[in-house]
């Protein structure tokens, strides 16, 4: 359900290269949450990075609200860069296996593995 790959690259580095990534297969980076910063501003102690790409294609956006408006609470696609036990992390959850949990619609099962590949590339290329 996982794709999660790990980077030589520095935290800073490999999110610079993920945002890139993105921009080349023509998605856009609605939003980057900065979870580890978030957290360390509430006074907590988190010592690993966390940011929280929200990445979307609008096209393929709108071909999944068509099938089933519901699913607006999937969207958009997250793809996290992570620290974890000193090892910086690129990941994301597989777009096809989360649909297909909440659909059985075959028109959405071909979106979400379109959405599938083209995620997994932006995540390898970061890398």
């Amino acid at each position: 359900m996982y794709y999660i790959v790990a980077t030589d690259k520095s935290f800073d580095q490999a999110s610079v290269d993920l945002e890139s990534a993105v921009k080349k297969h023509g998605y856009g980076v609605l939003h980057v949450h900065d979870l580890g910063g978030t957290l360390r501003s509430k006074g907590l102690a988190f010592d690993n990075e966390c940011k929280i790409f929200e990445v979307c294609n609008p096209s393929q956006a709108a071909k999944v609200l068509s099938i089933d408006m519901r699913l607006n609470m999937a969207l958009p696609c997250r793809i996290s860069v992570f620290t974890e036990q000193g090892t910086v992390k690129i990941g994301l959850i597989k777009p096809a296996q989360m649909l297909s949990a909440l659909s059985q619609d075959m028109a959405l099962v071909e979106v979400a593995k379109e959405v599938e590949e083209k995620t997994m590339q932006m995540v390898d290329e970061a890398k």
